[in-house]
C-alpha cells in the first residue's frame, strides 16, 4: 500500500467531517495491514474533535478504501482515534485547542508548566502561579499536556453537563 494514494483518499473524507489528518502509519502483520490514521480538528466549541465526529469519519473512510484500488487486494484492519493528550503539541491550533489546560514546555533555558491562557500565531499565553508567562514558539523544544485527575472544571464545560 501506497501512503500517498491511501492520503489522497483520505483527507477530503476527513475533511467533510470537520476533521484534519494527523498522522498516517502502515504496518504490515503477517498477510494483513493495520492502517492507523490519528485526526485532529476544532470540533463544535474549538476544542477538538468528538468521538461521534472521529467514529462517523472512520466509517465513511472504511467505505471508501473497500472501494479504492488504494490497498488493492490486501486484506487491512483500520485504526482511526483522535491524537490524544500524550502527543507533544507542535503547531499553534494544537495549544488553541487545549486552552485552559495545563501543559508542561522544555525550553532552552529550562522547563516551565502552566495552563494555556491563550495561543496566536507566534506564541502561547500560559498562566503561571496567577501570572501571564508569553512563550514564542521558536523557544519551546517541547510541549506535552499534563493529565490532570482534578482539574478544575471549564464554565462552558459546565453548562454543556
Amino acid at each position: 500500500m501506497q501512503e500517498a494514494k491511501l492520503v489522497a483518499v483520505i483527507e477530503p473524507i476527513l475533511a467533510e467531517h470537520g476533521l484534519e489528518l494527523d498522522s498516517l502509519d502502515v504496518t504490515r502483520m503477517g498477510k494483513r495491514s493495520v492502517l492507523r490514521i490519528t485526526v485532529d480538528g476544532d470540533g463544535p466549541k474549538g476544542r477538538g474533535p468528538l468521538l461521534d465526529d472521529i467514529a462517523s469519519a472512520s466509517s465513511a473512510v472504511s467505505a471508501a478504501l473497500d472501494a479504492s484500488p488504494a490497498v488493492g487486494d490486501n486484506p487491512y484492519t483500520l485504526e482511526v482515534s483522535s491524537r490524544g493528550v500524550s502527543k507533544p503539541l507542535v503547531e499553534p491550533k494544537h495549544y488553541r485547542r487545549n486552552a485552559g489546560r495545563l501543559v508542561k514546555l522544555w525550553l532552552a533555558d529550562g522547563e516551565t508548566t502552566g495552563r494555556i491562557a491563550s495561543a496566536t500565531d507566534a506564541e502561547v499565553i500560559l498562566d503561571v502561579d496567577g501570572a501571564e508567562q508569553a512563550t514564542p514558539y521558536e523557544d519551546i523544544k517541547k510541549a506535552v499536556i499534563q493529565v490532570e485527575m482534578n482539574r478544575p472544571v471549564d464554565e462552558e464545560e459546565e453548562e454543556e453537563n
